[in-house]
């Protein structure tokens, strides 16, 4: 993995949105899961902040990880804290890819959030 993007998922799990999206490239599009797809760093910076507005914490268990010249797959288990106090572990892949400034250019977390918000 490239060296700028070694604490993304640790920048994600402070809840630091601002720090995310440094990471990304100025055109970037992000899909969530099958959510409509988001366009550019400060929409996709504003879309993760507010999905924080949700929950009361997230933590990634990176279980694998794949990369090629551009393309990064990673595997994991997401824990989510509910405002409730309640934790919901599902699991995810997220891929990403970079542009020639080694900057996400897109980005697209596949999950099935609903288990986090089930009563």
């Amino acid at each position: 993995m490239s060296t700028t993007r070694t604490n993304l998922f640790a920048d994600i799990d402070r809840m630091d949105a601002d720090a995310w999206s440094e990471y990304l490239a100025e055109d970037v599009v992000m899909r969530f899961g099958n959510a409509e797809p988001v366009r550019g760093r400060q929409a996709c910076r504003d879309a993760l902040a507010a999905f924080y507005d949700t929950i009361a914490g997230v933590s990634h268990q990176i279980v694998e990880q794949w990369e090629t010249s551009t393309a990064t797959i990673v595997e994991s288990n997401v824990t989510y804290t509910r405002k409730d106090g309640r934790q919901v572990t599902v699991p995810a892949v997220t891929i990403y890819r970079t542009n020639d400034e080694d900057l996400i250019a897109d980005y697209r977390i596949y999950i099935d959030i609903a288990p986090v918000f089930a009563d």
